[in-house]
């Protein structure tokens, strides 16, 4: 088990260190779940401290004896277990914008042979949550003064939550029974990979291996050739120099090299800035050396943009067919040594970038873990409560895979064994004539995509059989005029419509039934979400008056990359209606939180 987790602390390093770098400090921080006790009474924290650390796993005790290997004042502390169970922790901090400091927590749990890893797996909720929070209590301390354990749902609250997320997940075939020789091999890959696209493909090719993962313009390409082909492409990331904690950018439309490129930076251990293939060269290049970029995946029309991207940074191409002397990914697929990436540290994360519409877009990371640090099916089980996405489903994936609205449909298809169709460049007609061929049932795109077929000549749409088509998901900006009816009297009533943004996920969606009523609303809140109006005073403001929207739900933004966050407010209820909504078109997300 191995997990990372980041927060910006308004406060400097050594402050953060002096509260932080400690055994003691940190149990301090985590509360009665650990016991910290230095092994020579007294001592002062220093390299080669010993500490008898015990964390609290139900009614055992687990841990053992501990060693600080690293204590660089106000920039890394780590320790190591030397007795009981391997474990090993380390704190990196480093100064950020307006005098603040990024926090990094590394930690990794390793109990021994099979059992041990099914063991891991039960005890990794517990043990991100415990350590989330503590990262919250200094955050709190240092800025407020005051030590606090953020309170988190009682434990059979969270059982009712999740329990009811694994219906809704059944219902649509995620959650199913499956053969004790398959759970355990994806177990292995969850273990190996942490939750990313990684897993998502090696559980595909456990459960559906034939099935075709995507059809692109190269033609069908199946789980299991696609688990293969990035096993392969991992190992040759690696003897190219790029190692796990690397930052990969990646730069390409809608087909498989996308995939490649992000599943196989997962099994690694690195992390992926998805890149606007709509960027200019100096946006390219600024992105690339903010975020530290060290590799850059990209499609060869893309070339000329990156001229302003450092010349240290390893390129390669991700759709060109293998060349001599050329990077790329499929020279990389076919020089294949026999040996398999080693299992990374730490699980990759994918950032993605804002949209830019109050500044330069910035980087917003994003997890699989909920606001209290629990893992949590909410993510999936909100878009599936209210849009009829189905297991196996064939699910044409219009929306660029850059950006939020399709990187979430992306993993969520994954994750339904579905059969992604794309294209790499959206042509009105040529999409309809790919529903009709690929007998696609969902359709997954973004407002101006539908505009821009409607506005085909009725005679040309009908040449095409849409009729498979039972679900049609937008994102990514405002229904314009009359847009949804027209669609639904064209396709039939099969339009839902989500509204959020990349530090909120999704906040509301509306369904056929909400847009035949009011064809412009952003619909209710999702399962999970609460939305708020608030005015400057954070106070609700009264029915039918404009104030910010906030929104709060478990899917993690866990702050902007170069520092920074979004305003948080606590303790809100989803008390607000559909004409509320329809007055902004800016949203926000939370535990609570504005854009």
């Amino acid at each position: 088990m191995r997990f990372e987790l980041r927060i910006d602390i308004d406060a400097p390093p050594q402050k953060v260190w002096e509260l932080c770098a400690d055994p003691v400090g940190i149990g301090r921080l985590i509360g009665t779940d650990m016991t910290v006790e230095p092994r020579t009474p007294g001592q002062e924290p220093g390299l080669d401290g010993r500490y008898r650390v015990l964390i609290k796993m139900g009614a055992a005790l687990a841990g053992g004896d501990v060693i600080i290997v690293n204590f660089t004042p106000a920039r890394e502390f780590a320790w190591h277990a030397f007795t009981g169970v391997d474990h090993r922790f380390r704190l990196r901090l480093r100064p950020a914008q307006g005098g603040r400091t990024s926090v990094t927590l590394r930690f990794s749990y390793d109990a021994p042979g099979l059992l041990g890893s099914v063991s891991d797996l039960a005890a990794y909720p517990r043990l991100r949550g415990m350590f989330t929070r503590a990262l919250e209590a200094a955050k709190k301390e240092l800025e407020e003064g005051a030590l606090s354990h953020p309170p988190t749902p009682s434990i059979p609250m969270r059982v009712v939550r999740e329990l009811g997320n694994i219906v809704v997940l059944a219902k649509a075939g995620v959650v199913q029974p499956i053969r004790p020789d398959r759970l355990l091999r994806i177990a292995w890959a969850a273990r190996t990979w942490g939750l990313s696209l990684g897993t998502s493909v090696a559980t595909g090719a456990v459960l559906h291996p034939d099935t075709p993962m995507i059809i692109d313009e190269r033609g069908p390409f199946s789980y299991a050739d696609a688990d293969r082909r990035t096993d392969v492409i991992a190992r040759a990331l690696l003897d190219n120099g790029l190692t796990e904690g690397d930052i990969i950018g990646v730069l390409t439309r809608n087909h498989r090299g996308f995939i490649d490129a992000v599943v196989s930076a997962a099994k690694i251990g690195s992390d992926v800035v998805l890149l606007n293939t709509g960027f200019s060269s100096p946006q390219v290049g600024e992105v690339c050396l903010r975020e530290g970029v060290s590799a850059i995946i990209f499609d060869a029309e893309f070339d000329a943009l990156l001229s302003d991207c450092p010349q240290n940074i390893v390129r390669i191409i991700a759709d060109a067919h293998a060349k001599a002397g050329v990077a790329s990914l499929d020279a990389f697929a076919s020089s294949n040594s026999g040996r398999r990436a080693p299992v990374p540290g730490r699980a990759g994360r994918v950032t993605i970038l804002t949209s830019g519409t109050t500044g330069t877009p910035r980087g917003a990371n994003r997890g699989a873990i909920g606001a209290s640090g629990v893992v949590t099916l909410e993510a999936p089980a909100a878009l599936l409560d209210r849009i009829p996405l189905r297991a196996g489903m064939r699910i044409g994936l219009a929306a660029p895979m850059f950006h939020a609205w399709g990187i979430a449909n992306l993993a969520l298809g994954l994750s339904l064994g579905a059969t992604l169709v794309t294209l790499k460049f959206f042509d009105e007609e040529a999409w309809l004539a790919e529903i009709e061929r690929s007998q696609c049932e969902a359709l997954i795109a973004i407002p101006v995509m539908l505009q821009r077929i409607l506005e085909l000549p009725a005679d040309v749409r009908r040449k095409y059989d849409t009729s498979t088509l039972r679900v049609v998901a937008v994102s990514g900006s405002v229904i314009p005029g009359d847009l949804a009816t027209r669609w639904m009297d064209a396709f039939g009533d099969n339009l839902y419509n989500l509204y959020g943004s990349t530090e909120a996920a999704n906040a509301t969606i509306a369904t056929p039934e909400d847009l035949r009523a009011s064809p412009s609303t952003a619909g209710r809140p999702t399962r999970g979400t609460t939305v708020k109006l608030l005015d400057d005073d954070g106070l609700e403001v009264p029915q039918g008056e404009v104030g910010r929207i906030f929104v709060g739900n478990a899917q993690l933004f866990e702050g902007y990359t170069g520092g920074g966050d979004k305003e948080r407010r606590g303790g809100c209820s989803p008390r607000v209606t559909l004409a509320d909504l329809m007055k902004l078109d800016v949203w926000w997300w939370s535990g609570v939180m504005t854009t």
